[in-house]
């Protein structure tokens, strides 16, 4: 591959800061047509992925398109996963001895952090490469974690099991219903990639440095579990326990728009329109829970918020977004709302490490320039 990176080396200016339409990089694993409420990955809409693939079709697409040879199958994927998994349950142990995490989002981060970007370390994680590694340990450990804030004992993985079917059995020690499984796996299928965001750019610019997958999966985290990037899902629901009851819809919605808050679920910084994700999430919800009183109640608050919203703000187009009914699904499941990033980030792990080899193949150092604004020495003109 041709070296892609765009970066300018020219001064650049004051108006890109955030870089904000700056093109960092030439890609072929996802696009974002924000205007049209548009998601393509690996080739796919996003829609039509959720379709033809569970999680580990849709991650051998991922790498495939990044390059990886030879190109890898589902089942190849879920056989290489199910390894993984094991290896890395042997390090939960001394994880949980650490007991230096918050939450379980600090824990993964720490967890992620004890796998080496080479392998042959003598930990028992062999010769599993490590955009597999790294994959089977974020559902380990963010299960284990799980449990340990609930003072139960890990469970150990089923190397057979498909990956979301795992995890859930992980999570609770029993196994899933089939509803339940495809849920999951719909959810991870559609949240895999995501363009150019914040945590995707943080794994590419450390992917250039050569750092190593592991390491570039790592910061990638830190960057995911900011609360302007991955920390919506769990505020979400906070917000419906507020909200309450059906009664108690419109006057809270009047008073927190009156006061210039930000609904939580709702407005995206890409899309214009309703973000396609959101109804792969709304028909997963549906099938999930066969019209739940909780379900019914988030969508009565959803069309609520959005006659207040265009009413309060008519020439700005504000829609749902997937972290509303990511929401409502992950609770369905039982994940608990403080390890909902780092189920967010078990599925983002296969797009980050596609983006990662293809950042190695380009094999160029993301190096952008910066405007210095501060005082000169004395003396000294700006320049």
């Amino acid at each position: 591959m041709a070296d892609n990176v765009t970066l300018k080396s020219e001064t650049p200016r004051v108006s890109a800061s955030g870089l904000d339409n700056v093109v960092a990089a030439e890609t072929a694993l996802s696009h974002v047509d924000g205007e049209a409420g548009r998601l393509i990955v690996a080739g796919y809409d996003v829609e039509d992925l959720v379709k033809a693939h569970d999680f580990e079709g849709a991650a051998a697409a991922l790498w495939a398109a990044a390059g990886l040879e030879p190109a890898p199958s589902g089942r190849q994927v879920k056989a290489a996963l199910g390894r993984a998994r094991e290896a890395a349950f042997a390090l939960v142990p001394g994880l949980l001895s650490l007991n230096c995490h918050e939450n379980v989002t600090e824990g993964l981060r720490t967890g992620l952090s004890m796998l080496a970007d080479d392998v042959g370390n003598g930990n028992g994680e062999g010769d599993i490469p490590a955009h597999i590694r790294v994959m089977g340990a974020a559902a380990v450990f963010t299960a284990a974690l799980v449990r340990s804030e609930e003072k139960k004992s890990p469970v150990a993985p089923d190397a057979g099991a498909g990956h979301a079917k795992d995890f859930l059995r992980m999570l609770r020690d029993e196994p899933a219903s089939a509803a339940e499984v495809e849920a999951l796996n719909a959810y991870m299928v559609t949240v895999a990639d995501h363009g150019m965001n914040a945590s995707t750019f943080t794994a590419r610019v450390i992917a250039s440095t050569r750092a190593g997958t592991i390491s570039a999966v790592v910061g990638a985290l830190c960057a995911l579990k900011g609360p302007l990037h991955g920390g919506a899902p769990g505020p979400v629901l906070d917000m419906l326990d507020e909200i309450g009851t059906a009664a108690n819809i419109e006057p809270w919605l009047t008073r927190e728009i009156a006061g210039g808050a930000r609904l939580m679920g709702f407005g995206h910084r890409v899309y214009r329109v309703r973000d396609p994700r959101a109804d792969v999430f709304n028909k997963a919800v549906t099938i999930l829970t066969n019209g739940n009183e909780r379900v019914r109640f988030a969508r009565e608050v959803e069309l609520a918020a959005l006659k207040a919203l265009r009413a309060a703000k008519p020439g700005n187009r504000i829609d749902t977004n997937m972290e509303y009914y990511t929401a409502v699904l992950l609770e369905a499941l039982g994940i608990p709302r403080d390890a909902v990033t780092s189920v967010f980030a078990m599925a983002r792990i296969a797009g980050w490490t596609a983006h990662v080899m293809e950042q190695e193949r380009v094999g160029r150092l993301i190096r952008p320039q910066s405007t210095y604004v501060g005082h000169w020495p004395e003396g000294e003109a700006a320049a």
